[in-house]
């Protein structure tokens, strides 16, 4: 623990970018608690990643406010609408991972916090939450994206497994064991280490690439076969993570989410690399841009009408500031100076791995 409480990585990020940053995120939450990505829209996901940032950085009442929002939104599925706007759905889906993911968010709040009554306030909305998720869970183990759409997407898949475990941690503290949920973890976790394949094809997409990492499902050997495959498609030197392999656009969230998952892996050094190159799109309020498209080709020509070494979208989302607070946290640790939810992506806070469960799939139903 930092002796202000905040952050920081040394020679990169100081406390006090740290607070600047978070104090930017806070900025744009709307009087109902609700923090936008920074065009008056966010989703739950996003809220709550922001929240946690918030927490971190040292806006307490900001992070507060913006869980205590979120009963409001809950339907009586356990769900929440994929989008809200000024207070208002406007998009009324509802995606599994972003209906998972108060769990991680409580869990971090515990950690820093220790504050059982904001605990018990929300534990409600959690059960009932994953309860709504693992009920989509399809034979082979993934979880179908909505109640109408069948197909399962390895990120949010990859993010509902960490859900599932600080979910499972959640219900130990309140002394109310939730055992389906350590079942369709196990069967989940199992989807993500052994047939990625039956998910559905994102793989242009970093995310999908290092999130299977990032949310505790491959680890060891595995996780290092899985990153050295596609390490050179996705990484820039210098620069950070592309988005997309096909696109010279690199972003800073995926970057930061990278840095969390090489920290998971004890890969420090090149955590620490990509978190320093990611800061170029540090902004002077302490905001970040979303990301650099920068000029590929050798000759230095443009091609088309396409934008080349600059911030591209001009937008400075809370997402992103919110990834590079958690990243320098994990890396504070070891670098610096962290809190005690530093280690929410490390999983080390977390319950403990779920154990190795298939269904028909003719896989052995344990692991040695």
């Amino acid at each position: 623990m930092t002796r202000s409480g905040i952050p920081y990585v040394d020679g990169i990020l100081s406390s006090d970018q740290v607070r600047e940053t978070a104090a930017s995120i806070a900025a744009v939450q709307d009087p109902h608690g609700f923090l936008s990505v920074g065009d008056e829209h966010a989703d739950m996901w996003n809220h709550i990643e922001a929240a946690m940032a918030c927490l971190v950085g040292g806006e307490v009442e900001a992070a507060e406010r913006a869980y205590l929002f979120m009963p409001a939104f809950q339907r009586a599925d356990g769900s929440w609408p994929k989008e809200i706007r000024d207070g208002v759905v406007v998009d009324d889906r509802g995606e599994v991972n972003m209906s998972a993911y108060l769990a991680v968010g409580l869990w971090h709040h515990w950690l820093v916090r220790r504050d059982l009554d904001f605990v018990r306030t929300l534990w409600p909305h959690v059960r009932a939450a994953l309860d709504f998720v693992v009920d989509l869970q399809q034979p082979f183990g993934g979880i179908q994206w909505t109640p109408v759409n069948d197909f399962c997407l390895m990120t949010g898949n990859s993010s509902i497994h960490h859900s599932l475990r600080a979910g499972v941690a959640l219900a130990d503290l309140m002394d109310e064991p939730q055992p389906d949920w350590e079942l369709a973890g196990g069967r989940l976790g199992h989807a993500l280490r052994e047939h990625r394949d039956l998910f559905a094809d994102k793989s242009t997409f970093s995310m999908d690439w290092y999130y299977p990492i990032l949310g505790g499902a491959v680890r060891g050997e595995p996780a290092s076969t899985l990153l050295a495959s596609r390490w050179n498609d996705f990484v820039v030197p210098g620069l950070g993570v592309r988005c997309v392999d096909t696109n010279p656009w690199v972003t800073g969230a995926e970057t930061c989410e990278l840095v969390m998952a090489l920290d998971g892996l004890g890969d420090h050094d090149r955590a620490l690399v990509l978190f320093a190159d990611m800061q170029l799109l540090r902004h002077t309020d302490g905001s970040y841009w979303t990301g650099w498209v920068y000029n590929d080709r050798a000759d230095g020509t443009v091609i088309g009408d396409e934008p080349r070494d600059v911030f591209w979208p001009v937008e400075r989302p809370t997402y992103t500031a919110a990834a590079v607070i958690l990243a320098a946290d994990a890396l504070g640790e070891r670098f610096g100076g962290s809190t005690p939810g530093s280690g929410i992506y490390r999983g080390t806070s977390l319950a403990p791995d779920f154990p190795e469960l298939a269904l028909e799939c003719g896989c052995p139903s344990a692991r040695v």
